[in-house]
């Protein structure tokens, strides 16, 4: 990968950059519709991929990943064309590029990899190479045994514009072969022999002449670390993290649970709010409207007397208990991750301080929050198109920089869908200005759309509807539009198995069984996976028949929970973070191919890196209350393995080998025992 100064062949780019206006045309005199001489370049460059609604918005990567651009060039005439790719990091004036290479059918390709996470921009610049294009007729006509005495000359002025660009010892060299046509007398032979010389077309590559540049839009690319696309999640509630009922934990409690924690694999920790919580409409036991006396109230109704979005609750423990639960979990590799709720009880400070940023009502009360029928008495929803939002999202955002302050570099943002889009695109674009490392994960189920859109506008990750689909059908088309379309390239899925909201019919329903296949479901098919804490425990208990909500809540409650409760699943848990991390084949996502099974039941896929060198195979029984046995269709050839060609595979979750031979295999899998198989193929 080479790496030029911008000065050297970007002076259109540098203009673009610059903001500088074009100069003013006069008036043009051609008809309304006319089509203008000088609508389009003399080569047209398009369908440039990958990119985002055609570089409307940002193409999102990860840093040390290679990305394959490629883009339909040519133009009229026989001349022939060069291209490359360039790209650059928006803080940097230095340009890399790499040689583009025809594939066939006018399409061309090259790979960026940018090293490190930043905001940057990429284009595609082409011309016409005279010297290739001299090179190709010559030889053409030179076949045809043809005079090339008028080439000849040609060809020489274009080796007179080459010989300032070279060494001297290069341009003795150049000069041998000049003189060599200037007295093949245009020969046919003659020159074809000094044309064909390997020194010769060294030399004359070594320099590439440029006729009618042209550049294509600079499109926008959004460079994320690695635990952007791979991470697994554990959510807790930091005040349920003790052993004495009635009374909350601390983060002295926490610190103890991070072992456990580590143990079981997880390497982001998901925190709800920990703010002070307000007294006012406080909420009791089962979202209950009246709390009793140690009623702890819910965190997201956040704020109190005692501070806002930038305080600890003091029950928790103060900031420098925060701050050493921090470094505690770095210590363990573990990253932190807060919630960021664009919302306040009516006990917290802005309310007096800033009320023009709330919703009024007719009698000049301050609207609660609702999302009919639900009702949130506790909540005041922030107004972010107030006559105050210059004011109100810099305050909205030091409450992020705040944290990023701390060590945070990781927030899930509650219900971004029913605030602003604009407000998440410029807080989003402000932050990464001066940490591109921070990531944010969007908790939006809503419309497909409106998910998408959040993705599209900067959002990290999202949330999904992973959490509800449960059939093969729709596990297949689910995982099919996410990696199989443009969603690919700007909408990274984070699927969580459950969250406090969501305990769903399968899990309710389905017992130990459906929470391993849930498990395995999440942990395979996505690099980022979650679970909210409860899950190991296989805790199922719905506040009543046909509710996603949980029995007594933690939402509204302390909590007392035994880690090492029978019948938990944290023996599975580890097993399968473990196999995660060994695996990069599970650490990716667009890497997934569906295999064809005869049932309903079994949801059979592959998982591969880039050089196949780690190939996964995966099965998983979607019946959490009986055994079923099938076949497994399996396309080998895509694998590189021949159907007569045995191969190993390995069950990663029970350790057994087998040696298969042919595309189709059976597995039998029974819930109680053997939910899934994870297979490591060997292919020799």
């Amino acid at each position: 990968m080479k790496k030029n100064n911008q000065k050297s062949f970007t002076a259109s780019s540098a203009e673009r950059d610059s903001g500088k206006s074009a100069p003013q045309k006069k008036k043009s005199s051609v008809p309304p519709n006319a089509m203008p001489a000088d609508l389009f370049q003399a080569i047209v460059i398009e369908n440039v991929m990958p990119t985002v609604a055609g570089g409307l918005y940002s193409l999102k990567w990860i840093a040390g990943i290679p990305c394959e651009v490629t883009a339909d060039i040519f133009k009229d005439s026989h001349e022939n064309l060069a291209a490359r790719l360039l790209w650059r990091e928006l803080s940097q004036e230095t340009w890399s590029e790499a040689e583009m290479i025809f594939v066939n059918n006018d399409n061309w390709k090259a790979v960026l990899k940018p090293e490190r996470h930043g905001n940057y921009v990429y284009q595609i610049e082409a011309w016409v190479d005279p010297m290739l294009t001299w090179l190709d007729h010559v030889e053409k006509k030179a076949l045809d045994h043809q005079c090339l005495k008028s080439e000849v000359k040609e060809g020489l002025r274009l080796l007179d514009e080459i010989m300032p660009h070279l060494s001297a010892v290069e341009q003795t060299q150049l000069k041998t072969r000049y003189q060599q046509l200037e007295t093949a007398e245009g020969v046919s032979e003659e020159v074809l022999r000094v044309m064909k010389d390997e020194g010769f077309l060294n030399l004359v590559r070594r320099v590439s002449l440029k006729r009618q540049m042209a550049c294509s839009a600079l499109y926008p690319l959004t460079v994320d670390r690695k635990r952007a696309e791979f991470g697994s999640w554990y959510e807790l509630f930091p005040r349920s993290q003790g052993q004495t009922e009635g009374k909350s934990a601390t983060f002295q409690d926490c610190i103890k649970r991070l072992p456990d924690i580590k143990k079981l694999g997880f390497n982001v920790l998901y925190l709800p709010p920990i703010h002070p919580i307000g007294t006012t409409n406080r909420k009791g036991p089962n979202n209950s409207l009246t709390a009793g006396q140690n009623s702890p109230g819910s965190p997201w109704a956040i704020g109190s007397p005692e501070g806002g979005h930038k305080a600890i609750h003091p029950d928790l423990g103060t900031m420098q208990d925060f701050e050493d639960f921090l470094a505690a979990a770095q210590d363990y590799g573990i990253e932190i991750a807060l919630d960021f709720a664009v919302q306040c009880s009516p006990d917290h400070p802005y309310v007096k301080e800033h009320p023009d940023w709330f919703y009024k009502l007719p009698d000049g009360s301050i609207r609660y929050a609702e999302n009919p029928p639900k009702k949130y008495q506790d909540i005041y929803p922030i107004n972010l198109m107030c006559a105050d939002r210059e004011a109100l999202w810099q305050e909205l955002k030091s409450i992020v920089d705040f944290w990023i302050e701390k060590g945070v570099k990781i927030f899930r943002v509650d219900n971004p869908h029913t605030k602003p889009y604009r407000f998440w695109q410029w807080l989003i674009r402000e932050v990464k200005k001066n940490h591109p490392e921070t990531i944010f994960l969007a908790e939006a189920f809503t419309r497909p759309k409106v998910m998408k859109f959040l993705a599209k506008i900067g959002f990290t990750q999202s949330y999904t509807y992973f959490t509800w689909r449960h059939t093969k059908r729709d596990l297949q088309q689910y995982l099919e539009e996410l990696t199989k379309t443009d969603m690919i390239n700007y909408f990274r899925p984070n699927f969580f198995v459950n969250t406090p909201d969501i305990l769903s019919d399968i899990l309710q329903k389905g017992g130990r069984p459906a929470f391993q296949m849930r498990l395995v479901l999440a942990a395979t098919l996505a690099p980022t996976y979650g679970i909210y804490s409860g899950f190991e425990l296989c805790e199922n208990k719905a506040l009543h028949e046909g509710s996603e909500e949980y029995l007594d809540s933690e939402k509204y409650q302390y909590k007392v929970w035994d880690w090492n409760r029978p019948g938990n699943i944290k023996e599975l848990v580890t097993q399968i973070n473990r196999i995660r991390n060994e695996n990069a084949a599970l650490q990716q996502f667009g890497n997934l191919t569906f295999f064809a099974t005869d049932t309903d039941h079994i949801l059979a896929y592959a998982k591969w890196n880039a050089d196949q060198s780690n190939l996964i195979f995966a099965a998983v029984n979607l019946d959490p209350y009986h055994i079923h046995e099938d076949y497994l269709h399996m396309p080998l050839w895509q694998f590189g393995i021949q159907d007569w060609q045995t191969f190993q595979v390995k069950d990663l979750l029970t350790g057994e080998k087998y040696y298969w031979k042919g595309p189709h295999q059976y597995v039998r899998l029974d819930p109680q025992i053997t939910p899934a198989h994870i297979f490591l193929v060997r292919k020799k």
